[in-house]
């Protein structure tokens, strides 16, 4: 029966709740547990859906867990709880599964833990327990309350992680599927772009990136969120989407910090797997000295070069059938001869003006001319052939010194 208790009080500092205050609050538990959930959970709707779900029981076990073990720890301060501090952990992980902040889960704790002091507060009353003894009881609460909201950050933040690599694994799944191309069922791309939460663009650009071994530099912190990324593959790359225009280039600049790039053709979000061959192209030619270096190469700037040297080999089959009538010249006579074809090529201009630019008589022109007119010159009346001869000696100029071409 409620009545005075004869409790310690000094009346002075706010020293540890005594023993005997368990026995006074411990019947009140069941009430209270149940108060604390009608209260919750219409403050934090979100809550009240949880615990009418799956996870419903689970919930309940740990606000139980939660409340007790407090009332516990005033008995016997060293017990240990970790079925408690599991729950708490695990409160933080629905948070952080649900896509929540922890600021409802504080407010829940916080709410619980002024309708436990508004009931301690009655009680107190009931057996006529002193202001500095409430003062503890309210200082001990909000201190375990802390407790339990730093359990659950714990929790939090380690699911977060989790599902942070978890996040980035689906993000490079996906990107691997943009790049395979046909026949990649759109619907398994759909299905790992809402789980991304990663809205499918129409069209899209790929950045070849140089080895990994250069990517420590990078300032990775810089690049946007929606931009897919794998920088741990052998040729590491980046698809943007849209079109990479100042905003985005501005983002690769700073983001690089002085690595080198080629960013590749904007295309359609199916032709993903172009815009990155072109964009590794892209980065070969630089290597090969035919692309001018710079810290972000287009392949924009650079189709012709593109086109013309796509298949090196098919090139060289196209030069040795095209070039064949010139193969049995000596290597002098044989350059003399292009260079003239091709400057007749470029200009179709008079004997004088091609002299101006080849640096020799104009009558030296028409004696090559002659000699190409009979050495080829079936194959300049032909239209295609023509053509066919004209792609070849441009690929030729574009090719390093040295590098092996046709005759």
């Amino acid at each position: 029966m409620p009545g005075t208790v004869n409790l310690p009080d000094s009346g002075e500092s706010l020293g540890p709740l005594p023993q005997e205050f368990a026995a006074i609050i411990r019947p009140e538990l069941p009430s209270l547990i149940k108060e604390i959930g009608i209260e919750v959970t219409r403050a934090y709707p979100e809550y009240a859906r949880l615990l009418n779900g799956p996870y419903g029981q689970g919930i309940r076990v740990g606000v139980e867990q939660s409340i007790s073990v407090f009332v516990d720890q005033v008995a016997e301060p060293s017990a240990p709880s970790p079925l408690r501090d599991e729950m708490c952990r695990r409160f933080g992980r629905y948070e952080a599964y649900e896509g929540r902040t922890l600021e409802s889960l504080q407010g829940a704790y916080r709410l619980g833990a002024r309708i436990a002091l508004r009931r301690a507060k009655k009680v107190g009353r009931s057996y006529n327990l002193s202001p500095t003894m409430m003062l503890s009881f309210a200082d001990a609460l909000f201190a375990y309350v802390d407790e339990l909201e730093a359990l659950s950050r714990e929790g939090y933040l380690a699911a977060l992680s989790r599902s942070g690599e978890q996040h980035e694994i689906l993000r490079r799944r996906l990107l691997h599927l943009l790049l395979a191309g046909p026949p990649v069922p759109r619907t398994a791309i759909a299905e790992l772009s809402e789980q991304t939460a990663w809205l499918l663009p129409e069209r899209v650009t790929l950045v070849a990136l140089r080895s990994p071994a250069v990517l420590e530099r990078m300032d990775i912190d810089n690049m946007d969120n929606d931009v897919l990324a794998d920088l741990s593959d052998p040729q590491p790359h980046l698809l943007i989407p849209g079109p990479v225009d100042a905003d985005r280039r501005r983002m690769l600049d700073a983001a690089l910090f002085g690595n080198r790039a080629a960013v590749g053709l904007t295309v359609p979000a199916a032709e993903a797997h172009h815009s990155i061959r072109w964009a590794r192209r892209t980065l070969e030619l630089v290597d090969a000295g035919i692309v001018p270096d710079a810290p972000l190469v287009l392949a924009e700037d650079h189709l012709v070069r593109l086109w013309l040297l796509s298949d090196p080999g098919l090139l060289d089959h196209l030069a040795a059938r095209e070039l064949a009538p010139l193969a049995a010249l000596t290597p002098s006579r044989r350059d003399r001869l292009v260079d003239t074809l091709r400057t007749w090529l470029d200009t179709r201009g008079t004997a004088a003006q091609m002299g101006e630019l080849l640096a020799v008589h104009p009558q030296t022109v028409r004696y090559r001319l002659r000699n190409l007119e009979s050495i080829i010159g079936d194959r300049l009346v032909d239209a295609e052939r023509r053509f066919a001869i004209e792609v070849v000696l441009r690929a030729r100029d574009l090719r390093p010194r040295g590098a092996p071409d046709g005759p």
